[in-house]
Order: structure tokens, then C-alpha cells, then sequence
């Protein structure tokens, strides 16, 4: 919503909303103009305005009840994003269950580095931008497509990146993958002919997807993986501070590659988004350098703090696959206790994949479970954090259960910690807050040591 926000303020618009609490993208929101009250109220709405609404606001908020009283038009945010795209840009959108917002964020940094002044709406902040949106002049709009309320059929771009396929989602997707694929199914065939639609190869639920829908033009699908595909990546080397990989296009060399990012996922991601730009004409020897100056966007395992020799990332990994994929990266601290303190979310998705999660913590020294950030849902009975705790011990892992908020959380987790500690805050809720408030533990033991 905030992207969303921005790009309008950049485009010269009116914008005024509401948020239930202050921070630093309100903060640079308002720097730009927008109006920004904290807290809903009815008061809020103006006269004479178009209400853009995401799914997290439910009918009862008191501003859409306001809206609906002074019979001003209500959108989703999806709509607003879809009406952008349709600005007279070439629209790349990148989609899947894991990687859009990395994507996303990797095209729109490598074309703006390369000096293509491209337009975009992400999902996370972009390292040097520092921003998640951005209207400028160049040919290109890149945006993140999501797929967990179903919108993602409103769009229509004019190439899509499908990273991978899997149950997620699952409060509104109630029959799992196939309804995730009955989606993506209609979304597909609602693109323009000329549309290029590239596939990730190696992902069991895309090789479903493009298999069953009978109305793509096969011309117009490329894939891309580590094995048989289009666009492929052999000679994979991870190196301690960087991964190199050369590219192949169909079964010829094309070009190297370099990578600052772990974890094979990322490989998949930066093949991802090379192999996108280059069927969309883009000059690789403009964009390829930047690549290799890539730290990641926000939130994807981003290093947050350090104090006494403990290391502090952060990451928004919330289903067991992007976990697996955070810990395998993490696996490259080697001679360093790695400690993962994770935040279920949403108590549908911890119980529709409940065996899944637990499967999801090999390899580490100690995991953290904290209490279930429900995201407005209602809890379930027996899904719950604590009884998750049993069974994980169950299972020979080290794992302890800490109720409470995250400050809770920091102050007795601190104790244990000792210097060449790696500490991983997992999740898409409140874990995001556990670096700062490690920091601001250690500042004040500090104080009190002086």
C-alpha cells in the first residue's frame, strides 16, 4: 500500500489514508505530501475521494463504512496496481509462491542501475533505492504479482516470471494447490497473445500448471531452471562471499554470472530475472555488472545488528520451503551456533502445513518458537505455538517455546546468547522487531555494566 502511495504522490496525486501505527514508510509518505492520520476513523475520509482498500481491511472498518455512507468508490489494491500497469509501459510482473518480492526487486534494481530509469512496485525495499516504488520515464514497469487473494488475475503483463508453485495461502486457498492452480490457470489465459510467459522448470507445481492449460501458445513459453530448460545454470560455485554460475541458452553458453546473494534459491532467482530481461531485449552487458551488487531486499535474510560477536538477520520466511531455503543458506556459518527464532503466521497456514514446518529445522543448533501472529484471524483450537514446541522436541531438535511480545522474546533470549552466536528472526509478522530489540537490551546492559 505504501508503494502503491508513492507512486501516485510521484505521479502528481492527492493521497491521503490511515495506518494503525506510525513508522518510517509513513514517515517518508508524508515527506512527499500524502496525509497520514494513525488510526481508523470515519473522520479520516474525504468528501470527495477513491477509496483504495487492501485485503487485510475487513467490511467493518469504520472509513469503509464511511466510504460506503458518502457512496464514494471503493477499490482493492489490486485494481490500483492493475490500472498503473496499464500506463502505456512494458509491464514485466513476477509471480509464484517464493522469490516475487527478490525478483521483482533484483529487475528493478539491475535496470536502474544500468541506467534504464525504470518504473516499479515491490514488495520490499530495494537496497539502494531505498524505496519499494518509484514512477520514472523509462520503457519498464516491474511489479510484484500476488497471488494469496486470487487478484492476480487482474493483470495482464507482457511477460510474467513464474517462480514456483505450492499450497499457501491457505485461508483462502481452502482445496490447496489446485485452487492455487485454477488461478493461475485463468491468469494465463487471460494474457495477451504475444505474451511471453517464462517457467521456472524445476518446480513441480509450474510444470503442472503449463502442462494443463491447453490455450497457451507454446511460442511464447521460455523456461528456466538448473536442468533440462531454455535458460539454464551449470558450473555452480558457492564461495563464502559470493556465488558464480554460467548461463546457458538453449544448450549454448550466453554469459557468466555473479551473485552476492546464498542459497541455491537465489540462483534460481537471478536466472530468473536475467533470462526475463533478456527475452525483453534488454542489453545484458548494461544490466549483468549490477547483479553482482545485489545485497538483497529487505527482510530476505538481511543482517540487522551485531553486538559482542552475536549475529543478527532477519527474514520473512513464512512457509516451511522459503524456511528451508533461508536455513540452507545460513548453513555457510560454519563453527557458529545457529540459533532460528520463528513467528508462525496465520494459524491456518500452521495447521494446513503443520508436518511441514516441522520438517523445515534440520541442521540447526536451537529454534526459538514464538507465539502465532494470527494476522486478524481467529485462533484454532489446538494450533497453537506451544503444543508445536512439544512435537519439534519430539523430534531431537533443540527447541524452546517463549510466550509474549517480542521484547519478551529478546529478554530471554539475550541470556543465552555468547559472541560467534547467529541469530535468525523468521517470519512475516512481529519477528521483525526481535534485532532492534536485542540492540536496545545489549545498550542498556551495557549501561547498567558501566
Amino acid at each position: 500500500m505504501s508503494g502503491l502511495a508513492k507512486y501516485l504522490l510521484e505521479q502528481g496525486c492527492e493521497v491521503s489514508g490511515s495506518d494503525i501505527c506510525d513508522s518510517k514508510y509513513v514517515q517518508q509518505l508524508r515527506d512527499l505530501g500524502a496525509v497520514i492520520h494513525i488510526g481508523h476513523s470515519a473522520e479520516n475520509v474525504p468528501d470527495n475521494c477513491v477509496v483504495i482498500a487492501s485485503t487485510a481491511i475487513r467490511a467493518n472498518n469504520p472509513e469503509i463504512l464511511r466510504a460506503k455512507e458518502l457512496g464514494l468508490p471503493i477499490y482493492h489494491r489490486s485494481d490500483l496496481l492493475a490500472e498503473i500497469s496499464r500506463g502505456g509501459k512494458f509491464f514485466i510482473g513476477y509471480a509464484g509462491t517464493h522469490g516475487k518480492t527478490t525478483t521483482s526487486g533484483l529487475a528493478s534494481y539491475v535496470l536502474e542501475k544500468a541506467g534504464l530509469n525504470p518504473s516499479f512496485v515491490v514488495g520490499g525495499i530495494v537496497p539502494e533505492i531505498s524505496t519499494n516504488a518509484q514512477y520514472r520515464s523509462g520503457k519498464y514497469f516491474v511489479a510484484e504479482l500476488d497471488e494469496s487473494d486470487g487478484t492476480i488475475v487482474k493483470y495482464s503483463p507482457d511477460t510474467v516470471v513464474i517462480n514456483n508453485l505450492e499450497a499457501d495461502h491457505l485461508d483462502f486457498y481452502k482445496e490447496g494447490l489446485s485452487a492455487i492452480l485454477d488461478t493461475f490457470e485463468k491468469f494465463l489465459s487471460g494474457l495477451k497473445p504475444d505474451a511471453i510467459i517464462l517457467a521456472n522448470n524445476d518446480s513441480d507445481g509450474v510444470e503442472e500448471l503449463i502442462g494443463g492449460c491447453s490455450t497457451l501458445i507454446p511460442n511464447h513459453i521460455c523456461s528456466y531452471g538448473l536442468n533440462e530448460a531454455d535458460y539454464t545454470a551449470k558450473n555452480i560455485v558457492y564461495g563464502e562471499d559470493s556465488t558464480t554460475y554460467d548461463i546457458y541458452y538453449k544448450d549454448e553458453f550466453l554469459t557468466d554470472m555473479k551473485i552476492i546473494l546464498k542459497g541455491v534459491h537465489n540462483v534460481y532467482n537471478s536466472l530468473a530475472v536475467f533470462a526475463s530481461l533478456h527475452q525483453d531485449g534488454v542489453d545484458i552487458n548494461l544490466i549483468k555488472p549490477h547483479f553482482a551488487t545485489f545485497s538483497g531486499m529487505g527482510r530476505r535474510f538481511q543482517k540487522v545488528g551485531e553486538f559482542g560477536g552475536i549475529s543478527l538477520y532477519d527474514d520473512y520466511a513464512h512457509h516451511p520451503t522459503e524456511i528451508k531455503a533461508t536455513l540452507s543458506a545460513a548453513s555457510s556459518f560454519s563453527n557458529h551456533r545457529v540459533i532460528a527464532v520463528f513467528q508462525p503466521h496465520r494459524y491456518t497456514r500452521l495447521k494446513s502445513l503443520w508436518n511441514e514446518f516441522l520438517d523445515s529445522f534440520d541442521g540447526v543448533d536451537k529454534v526459538i518458537v514464538t507465539d502465532v501472529y494470527a494476522a486478524s484471524e481467529d485462533s484454532i483450537d489446538g494450533i497453537n505455538s506451544e503444543n508445536f514446541t512439544t512435537e519439534l522436541q519430539t523430534r531431537g531438535i533443540p527447541c524452546e517455546y517463549i510466550a509474549g511480545d517480542m521484547k519478551s522474546v529478546a529478554q530471554q533470549l539475550y541470556p543465552e546468547l555468547k559472541s560467534g552466536d547467529v541469530v535468525i528472526g523468521l517470519g512475516a509478522g512481529t519477528i521483525t522487531t526481535l534485532g532492534k530489540e536485542l540492540l536496545q537490551l545489549d545498550k542498556e546492559m551495557e549501561k547498567v555494566a558501566g
